[in-house]
């Protein structure tokens, strides 16, 4: 909300500075956001008066004006402004008057000059010059009743400051100049000013029909015609200086109106030409397939849930939004009608973003405006209108449906004052009340407030705690910390925290990124498999419409951008939740129906296993690097890798993880097809796992030391190429005795010989054979052997290399 301090203090008028109403405002919940200056500083500039412009003898786009300023002589100026004329009235700056700084931040003083040989006393304005605008087409043109000599700033009412408020959306109260008046009134006890809105007494008797055929969208709906109205007359400079202080831009004379009550009451109204409208107008729910052209050109397509009014051919406006092209006034508009209504908040909430813009009138309606009142605001725009474009008023048509109801609110003095920490008083809180203008009635401990017309906010016994406060001074607050029992979460000591997590995988060279829950499309159907990603209603950017069920279509995009940065070694991680469709999920506190949405953990590694340095050589990183990252996130668990197939990763050079038999997630090379359609140089190593399975730890098993001492054993296997090393291992491991089996060393010849077929290898293993109960003798350790050989011949084809 956007207004100038001048045209607040109409209403009220405290004996506080710019700054300390500023302060008050934004003690008060109304945050003032910024103060600007109507204009820079600047002196010696006044209103003057051309009364000759003759061309320069040695110059065809400079005159040489006589000017006066209400004093003897007139003064001479040269000008090359293309509208320098005679009879004009424009901004002077005298001999010595500093004008607004320039780009290099300099005030600039005015001497007498010469140009093209002729001297100049001074220097005629544009608004540029002035910076109280951008125009720059010529000097700044003013009204021909503007008093010669007066000072620029005092008759421009330069002298003022532009508030800006950051508004929550329970003030719609505060949507309006008048609106803030209320609440200054209220905060300092400065009298209100209350304008007297006469009614206009009706010159003819034509009325528009009306017919509201949905009371759940309209509750109160009121106007009337207006005929005669000249739509050329010109907006006074007044009214166009005020809008363009509250952000709006001139358009015509009726339309700047309409918006400067909206400004001062905060109502919302529209302005049709009435011989554009077809019989009637009818106040319904839209019909699929109807369409509306907007006054901002956008042609859009309504249906049931979007409120309208249309006449009897058309749709004609968007209800409480947007007015349509069809009836829009024009510079042949001769007769309009006027219209101001109550629109139900929820029936306005969300439907112009449906359409991907919002209005003024929208922002307010889907708040809430004072129903109470439309009536008079008609009578307003139409005095305004009559002053302005002439004209002739009708008699005034108003159809009361249905309004809020003002449920009573009750408020404990003693609950007010146990919230707040002050030591409230009955007649305190009444006081506020009063000076807030809220009917109240009270009995001993209790007030009940019936809510105003205007505020829609107040629903709750809290909400009225909060206008005490707010009233009596939020900077009367005391600085009391807060006391409430604290109460020990203690987490089992067989999971570990997220934040452990996070610190385990940064110590193995990973960097955190966070990224968007929403993300392409494509990634879902490239990288996840996912044909039916869930869908982002109304998206912030086009390309980010799916929610994410996998995080690494995210961390493809980090690497991405790190790569255009000319990064050559990217090692990034992240921990956030994915969302996929799950029907067995109900709705909860931290639940959707129908949504899963389980965290999860990946991580990406690219570029060289290591930083550049003398002592490691350099190679790219690779699957088995990854892998060791993988165990060393899960230890002391130890995870089995499974040869497996994942839609983001290589076939050959991809596997599932799983821990207890449990699959968690997956690790590998990203796929080749995906690295060339991503444009990357060379295929990073990615995981994702279930961030549960990560927080998992198991607790230390203790044993006693064993007096028994292990005994060794090395074997030589001969195995087929096909035969995985933990199946192996698994065979070997099937005893009791066994304790531990370790592969250390692989013989594969260039040629087949020495005992070893085509397509056989060699594998060392050695294992560790313990029995804490007894020393083992040979013929156990023998028989132990013989029996490990036995099992992996049988389970795997293996046999003793002769």
């Amino acid at each position: 909300m956007q207004f100038p301090e001048s045209w607040l203090r109409e209403f009220c008028n405290p004996p506080l500075g710019t700054q300390q109403l500023a302060d008050l405002l934004t003690m008060s919940g109304l945050e003032v956001e910024s103060l600007e200056p109507v204009a820079p500083p600047f002196t010696g500039i006044v209103v003057a008066e051309i009364l000759e412009a003759e061309p320069h003898p040695q110059a065809d786009r400079l005159r040489v004006c006589k000017v006066s300023i209400g004093a003897a002589e007139p003064l001479q100026i040269v000008c090359g402004a293309p509208n320098a004329r005679a009879g004009l009235k424009a901004p002077l700056a005298t001999v010595g008057a500093v004008l607004p700084p320039g780009e290099d931040g300099k005030p600039f003083k005015i001497g007498v000059g010469k140009l093209r040989g002729v001297q100049s006393f001074g220097m005629l304005c544009s608004a540029r010059e002035l910076k109280i605008a951008d125009e720059h087409g010529g000097l700044l043109e003013l009204p021909a009743d503007a008093p010669v000599g007066q000072n620029i700033r005092e008759y421009l009412k330069l002298d003022d400051t532009v508030f800006t408020l950051k508004l929550t959306p329970n003030l719609a109260h505060a949507l309006s100049v008048y609106g803030i008046a209320r609440e200054v009134s209220a905060l300092t006890g400065t009298p209100l000013v209350t304008p007297a809105i006469a009614p206009v007494v009706p010159a003819h008797d034509q009325r528009l029909p009306v017919e509201v055929q949905a009371a759940d969208l309209c509750g109160r709906f009121s106007g009337r015609v207006v005929r005669g109205v000249d739509t050329k007359a010109k907006t006074p400079q007044w009214m166009v200086d005020r809008l363009a202080r509250c952000g709006q831009r001139s358009v015509s004379a009726l339309v700047d109106i309409s918006n400067y009550v909206m400004f001062e009451f905060g109502r919302p109204s529209h302005i049709f030409d009435l011989d554009k409208i077809h019989e009637k107008l009818v106040v319904r729910w839209g019909r699929e397939g109807e369409t509306l052209k907007l006054l901002n050109g956008n042609t859009i397509t309504v249906d049931a849930k979007v409120g309208v009014i249309a006449d009897a051919v058309q749709v004609e406006s968007l209800a409480g939004i947007m007015g349509g092209d069809a009836t829009a006034v024009s510079d042949d508009t001769k007769n309009v009608y006027v219209e101001a209504a109550f629109w139900w908040p929820e029936a306005v909430q969300g439907r112009s973003r449906r359409y991907n813009f919002s209005t003024d009138a929208g922002h307010r309606f889907e708040r809430g405006v004072d129903p109470a009142l439309t009536v008079e605001h008609i009578e307003r725009i139409t005095q305004l209108i009559i002053d302005i474009c002439g004209g002739e008023a009708g008699p005034m048509d108003d159809q009361t449906l249905a309004l809020p109801k003002a449920e009573p609110v009750t408020l404990r003095v003693e609950r007010a004052a146990k919230v707040t920490g002050l030591p409230l008083t009955q007649p305190q809180c009444a006081e506020v009340f009063r000076r807030l203008g809220l009917q109240f009635s009270e009995e001993p401990g209790r007030l009940t407030v019936t809510p105003p017309s205007w505020r829609f906010d107040l629903k709750i016994e809290e909400d009225l705690i909060e206008e005490v406060a707010r009233v009596v001074g939020y900077d009367k607050l005391p600085a009391t910390p807060p006391l409430a029992p604290v109460t020990a979460r203690v987490r089992p000591e067989a999971r570990r925290s997220a934040s452990a997590l996070q610190r385990a995988v940064a110590a193995l060279d990973y960097q955190e990124t966070i990224n968007f829950s929403f993300v392409e499309e494509r990634w879902e159907r490239e990288l996840a498999g996912n044909t039916d990603p869930i869908k982002v209603l109304n998206p912030i950017a086009a390309p980010l419409a799916v929610m994410r069920s996998s995080l690494i279509g995210s961390l493809v995009a980090v690497l991405r951008g790190n790569l255009a940065r000319k990064a050559t070694r990217v090692r990034v991680f992240e921990i956030g939740r994915v969302f996929r469709r799950d029907p067995t999920v109900v709705d909860g506190p931290l639940a959707v129906a129908g949504v899963a949405q389980p965290l999860r953990v990946a991580g990406l590694a690219y570029g060289g296993v290591a930083p550049l340095q003398w002592g490691q050589k350099e190679r790219p990183v690779d699957f088995f690097d990854v892998k060791a990252d993988v165990e060393a996130l899960f230890a002391p668990r130890k995870p089995v890798f499974v040869a497996a197939e994942h839609p983001a990763l290589h076939p050959g050079r991809c596997a599932r993880v799983e821990v207890d038999g449990r699959a968690v997630g997956f690790v590998g090379e990203l796929h080749p097809k995906w690295r060339q359609a991503y444009e990357l140089p060379q295929a990073p190593v990615v995981f994702e796992f279930e961030a549960a399975a990560l927080l998992e730890r198991p607790l230390p098993n203790v044993e006693p030391l064993s007096r028994q001492q292990s005994v060794w054993r090395d074997l030589a296997l001969v195995v087929g190429e096909g035969v995985r090393h933990d199946a192996l291992i698994a065979a070997l491991r099937a005893d009791a005795l066994v304790r531990q089996a370790t592969l250390f060393d692989l013989y594969k010849p260039a040629q087949p010989g020495g005992g070893l077929a085509a397509g056989e290898r060699s594998l060392a293993v050695r294992l560790e054979l313990l029995d804490p109960a007894a020393t083992l003798t040979e013929e156990r350790i023998e028989a132990a052997v013989a029996a490990a050989v036995e099992r992996v011949q049988a389970a795997c084809g293996a046999r003793l290399r002769s």
